[in-house]
């Protein structure tokens, strides 16, 4: 195998713990590193994993996990799990890994999942949806849609996810969420490929030429993966076509990194709001390519 087989790599550092007295990793943690590849897989393809397989009504078993060596990996290196669905059967999905220093190749692997009833545990047929999830990745299709539109056409699932991560996890009372803004706003929406929405953002009008996008909120499971990036690029895009120059949004001090990276620059000092440290940005559009 070489890196040129994968579309998919999961990074990590060799940790001292994970190491015997040569500095040399133990056997059984290359298992280890292609579990937490696989579990990084599923974020890769926009799949909060419990809800999904809820949704798909069964879960994945381990039914054969194979290694084979062929150097090893030493404290501190810095290593590239690559990860991918090679076959799916009837109720069986075969993942062939390889772990990587550079483009040296380390470790190879097997994972056999079988598809299952959770109660039971007993084999049932792999979804198709499923099967058109896994297979449209590795041929290198989108995994998310993004939508936008009016209240009315995306409110049900732009709700659901802000009151799952606004409400229920930062704790935001219910009160200070909703508001009459929402009806008047562009909303975007991003769905994976079982309909699940992922990402939600909405835009405002704050004064001539100038667009305010808000209320972004991305499953707490998936963060990092290029969600957020997605949902705020659509309203901007949006924003610019019809003929806002600038964009401002009130991020939370933990998001600023993120923001900035997008292009915009803080203005003016720190603020709460609803209890969160915010902090005023804006940027010119339309946005820079990234």
């Amino acid at each position: 195998m070489t890196r040129t087989d994968f579309r998919f790599f999961h990074r990590l550092r060799v940790r001292w713990a994970e190491v015997d007295m040569q500095k040399i990793v133990f056997n059984a943690h290359y298992l280890m590193y292609f579990d937490t590849a696989v579990a990084d897989y599923w974020r890769a393809l926009a799949l909060p994993y419990e809800e999904a397989m809820h949704r798909l009504e069964g879960d994945l078993y381990v039914k054969k996990a194979t290694v084979e060596f062929h150097a090893s990996a030493r404290m501190d290196d810095q290593l590239d799990i690559g990860m991918r669905c090679a076959r799916i059967g009837n109720s069986s999905m075969q993942f062939l890994g390889a772990i990587f220093r550079g483009d040296q190749l380390l470790i190879t692997g097997e994972l056999v999942y079988v598809f299952a009833d959770p109660a039971t545990q007993t084999s049932r047929p792999v979804p198709d949806d499923l099967r058109r999830v896994l297979t449209g990745y590795e041929a290198g299709e989108e995994v998310v849609g993004v939508r936008t539109g009016p209240w009315t056409e995306l409110g049900a699932d732009a709700s659901a996810l802000r009151t799952r991560v606004f409400v229920e996890e930062q704790g935001i009372p219910a009160d200070l969420e909703w508001d009459e803004a929402d009806a008047t706003a562009v909303h975007a929406v991003a769905t994976n490929r079982l309909g699940q929405p992922v990402a939600t953002a909405r835009l405002l009008q704050d004064g001539p030429g100038v667009a305010k996008i808000g209320r972004m909120a991305v499953h707490r499971n998936l963060r990092g993966g290029g969600l957020g990036q997605q949902v705020l690029r659509a309203l901007a895009q949006h924003a610019a076509a019809r003929g806002d120059r600038r964009v401002v949004l009130h991020a939370q001090r933990s998001a600023e990194g993120f923001y900035r990276r997008l292009g915009f620059q803080p203005e003016g000092q720190p603020f709460e709001e609803a209890g969160i440290p915010h902090i005023a940005m804006a940027a010119p559009l339309p946005l820079p390519r990234g």
